[in-house]
């Protein structure tokens, strides 16, 4: 068995997600305390409590996802210190879907639990403060003729791009509302079986997150970063990241650039992995991968059960 760590992003949050690991597991309990502690609110209440348009807020739902993430981890490695040397000896590689790439480097010692969470606020709230286009899901279409629809609907001032090549079916769109309306029609037109709109506050991954990203790039640049212990698999270029350099610029690039899920998945898969656990709440990047790798084996771990079978495997 030859495993990898996946890490999901946004849209995985739950209200109560990491209540029952935290009472069960005082490693996790920790990484909540640390979390409180660097954000100085309690981001712990909003994950176990809601209410759920509060956890559902950019701003709060991506540290309350790495918080998340980590804490399962923790609870893992015995311990929220081990958690680098837990990864080391469990996993030869490491990727995170957007957000989750932040945990990704955190489980592979590049950012400790504290920065990799407080940049994750900083984040979110860049992104909130877009505020500006929006994201539609296209079902049943191959990635090609996307790219193509998405060139002829973009303008000069107004741009629309695919976000996430999330699996074979299944690609995410985000831009200016006036592009992504038109290519909305282009790609129904062309055999898309759905076109869905989704509910967030801004066009992550798109040209509009540009003014985030510098922002991101300043705060990074700030920020302590190690060498990768484990290959963490970008989001950009599907391929590791070798070192600091890469990762520094990894992070506010990622904010406008696309998700490449699939080729991340692909890579691994063709460098070894056969098994893919996912860390975090939910089962969103199970079935993906199941889509894109039907012959891996996928483990969910975002629950105490499952978090012991883990342990005892």
């Amino acid at each position: 068995m030859t495993r990898a760590f996946v890490f999901p992003g946004q849209g995985a949050q739950i209200v109560g997600m990491g209540h029952a690991i935290a009472q069960q597991f005082p490693a996790a309990a920790d990484v909540y305390a640390r979390a409180d502690r660097t954000l100085g609110y309690s981001i712990s209440d909003i994950c176990f409590a809601g209410p759920e348009s509060t956890l559902s807020a950019t701003e709060h739902t991506q540290p309350a996802l790495v918080t998340t993430e980590l804490a399962i981890l923790a609870a893992l490695a015995g311990g929220a210190d081990r958690i680098v040397s837990y990864t080391t000896a469990h996993a030869v590689a490491l990727a995170g879907h957007s957000l989750g790439e932040y945990s990704a480097l955190a489980a592979a010692g590049c950012l400790s639990i504290e920065d990799a969470i407080s940049l994750v606020r900083t984040r979110g709230l860049l992104m909130a403060a877009a505020n500006a286009g929006g994201m539609a899901a296209v079902i049943g279409l191959d990635d090609a003729r996307i790219d193509e629809i998405c060139a002829i609907a973009s303008t000069t001032h107004h741009a629309v791009v695919v976000a996430n090549y999330n699996s074979p079916g299944q690609t995410v769109i985000s831009g200016h509302t006036e592009a992504l309306e038109t290519a909305s029609i282009l790609l129904k037109e062309a055999g898309a079986k759905r076109v869905l709109p989704l509910n967030v506050s801004a066009a992550f991954h798109s040209p509009l997150m540009r003014d985030a990203a510098r922002e991101l790039a300043h705060v990074v640049a700030q920020t302590t970063i190690n060498m990768p212990k484990v290959p963490v698999i970008g989001n950009i270029s599907a391929k590791p990241l070798p070192d600091v350099t890469a990762v520094s610029a990894e992070l506010p690039a990622q904010v406008t650039s696309a998700v490449r899920w699939v080729s991340t998945i692909t890579y691994m898969v063709e460098h070894g992995v056969d098994t893919f656990i996912e860390v975090g709440p939910g089962t969103v990047l199970a079935g993906l991968i199941r889509r894109i790798a039907p012959d891996a084996t996928v483990i969910s771990a975002g629950t105490p059960e499952q978090i012991q079978q883990l342990i005892a495997s």
